[in-house]
């Protein structure tokens, strides 16, 4: 890096939450984080982010920033499977698309024959518009007259540098996961774009250290800058919270980020044993680099689990520990359906769980169960990193270590998104890393068990 930068500035956008980060680059700290719901509006004409909510959110918390301590840089890291479709003027030709949002039948059937096979994109046919090119698809079929005004598309991340910046511009990390729309070890888009007609209306990629530009003279007054900023093109936030792990690491190791999706990945490893049918794919990472990786929307999935319940402590819910696997209560696959690694399987619970921290005991055992499956999935090898909330919770971490008979450690960083996005802008910090010493006895015999009725219970 040419340039050597003192506090960096993140927006940070993701499915549920989006936060403005202020973060030290000497040390990786967060010094200040202003946040708000990532809300999504229920139409017309379907439903979509709430992008100009959005963007005052983060002109206020910029000038928040500017007057004090002030920020010399910034980058952006969003959630994947969204896109900008812009008109001639640079403005929304149509509202960026709620990837949960469910299509016609007869949509999905014609998107089918157009997409690529999986052994060409590692992209798995997952639900709605969590494929980018499915997207584009129903944007383009259900509403001809608006779409015949797009002029230029851009990733997400890159759609808040184009409003920074002026700079058009799309970027790998965001185009390489699970979007039909790249071929992951070619390194170019995949023949979808162009059958979707779509060739001359993708912006430049540019690598996701790319300066795209500083913030535009009008921007920086309003916000209140002193001097110029550079913008970061952006990075998609699973591979955010991925690129920590890579910078100067040669051996193997497996990174298991944990937010509305957990997500792992596999550094190294070939896509040898990917199974289109349970939610593996193939990522690229920062670099350009192809990388396994499996995933279930395990955040959302606590999140449904566990509402409304009282609070519980970290003791009450280890002393429940013992009785939730010696009556082998648990949770079976999946609350979310339609994604993970069984997407066709109806959760239930084999007992209810009698007190709000046995539930929660019980719901971290089923995390844990869910991301080892994943692991072995896509053959990860080595230390497993785990960032992102679920790195504080104990009993899934001894869960982990106990069922893969590897070492684990919890990442410190509370928001890997932003510590990765700001890696971009020269950030080098010291990953914290605590081992996770503790482990669960009696646990393989809840697994196996756990295992079996899964199988009992596949449609």
């Amino acid at each position: 890096m040419s340039q050597s930068f003192e506090r960096i500035a993140v927006i940070d956008i993701g499915k549920t939450n989006a936060k403005v980060v202020l973060v030290d680059a000497a040390t990786g700290q967060e010094i200040a984080v202003h946040k708000t719901a990532n809300a999504v509006l229920s139409g017309p004409p379907y439903p979509h982010f709430d992008t100009e909510r959005l963007w005052a959110f983060i002109l206020q918390s910029l000038s928040g920033f500017a007057r004090e301590p002030g920020f010399d840089a910034l980058s952006i890291t969003t959630h994947g499977a969204s896109a900008a479709l812009l008109d001639a003027t640079g403005t929304l030709a149509l509202p960026v698309l709620d990837y949960e949002h469910l299509y016609a039948d007869e949509i999905n059937s014609a998107y089918d024959a157009l997409r690529p096979d999986f052994s060409e994109t590692y992209s798995p046919r997952l639900t709605g518009g969590l494929n980018l090119g499915a997207q584009l698809h129903y944007q383009q079929r259900c509403f001809p007259e608006d779409f015949a005004r797009v002029s230029t598309i851009v990733t997400y991340p890159q759609y808040w540098a184009l409003r920074l910046t002026g700079v058009a511009a799309n970027e790998k990390t965001s185009l390489g996961c699970h979007t039909d729309l790249w071929l992951p070890f070619d390194g170019r888009f995949s023949p979808l774009v162009d059958r979707l007609g779509l060739t001359d209306k993708m912006a430049p990629i540019h690598s996701a250290f790319d300066v795209l530009g500083e913030i535009r003279t009008d921007l920086a007054r309003q916000i209140g800058l002193s001097k110029p900023v550079p913008v970061y093109c952006g990075i998609h936030d699973s591979n955010a919270s991925l690129l920590p792990h890579l910078v100067d690491r040669t051996e193997p190791c497996t990174v298991v980020s944990t937010g509305t999706w957990v997500v792992c990945f596999a550094p190294g490893g070939q896509p040898s044993a990917l199974d289109a049918a349970r939610d593996t794919l193939v990522n690229v990472d920062a670099f350009g680099t192809p990388v396994p990786s499996a995933r279930y929307m395990g955040g959302r999935e606590w999140e449904m689990t566990t509402k409304d319940l009282p609070a519980t402590s970290h003791a009450g819910e280890w002393a429940e520990l013992e009785t939730v696997l010696g009556k082998k209560t648990m949770l079976l696959p999946g609350t979310v359906m339609g994604t993970g690694p069984f997407p066709a399987a109806k959760a239930r619970w084999t007992e209810t769980p009698q007190t709000a921290a046995a539930r929660r005991a019980a719901a971290s055992l089923y995390q844990a169960m869910m991301t080892a499956t994943c692991l072995e999935m896509i053959d990860a090898q080595g230390e497993i990193l785990v960032e992102g909330p679920f790195a504080s919770n104990m009993i899934y971490l001894a869960c982990l270590a106990s069922l893969t008979k590897r070492s684990v450690f919890a990442s410190g960083s509370q928001t890997g998104t932003a510590m990765g996005a700001a890696i971009l802008a020269g950030a080098r910090p010291k990953q914290s890393l605590r081992p996770v010493e503790q482990s669960i006895p009696g646990l393989d015999d809840y697994a196996t068990a756990w295992r079996h009725q899964v199988t009992l219970h596949q449609p």
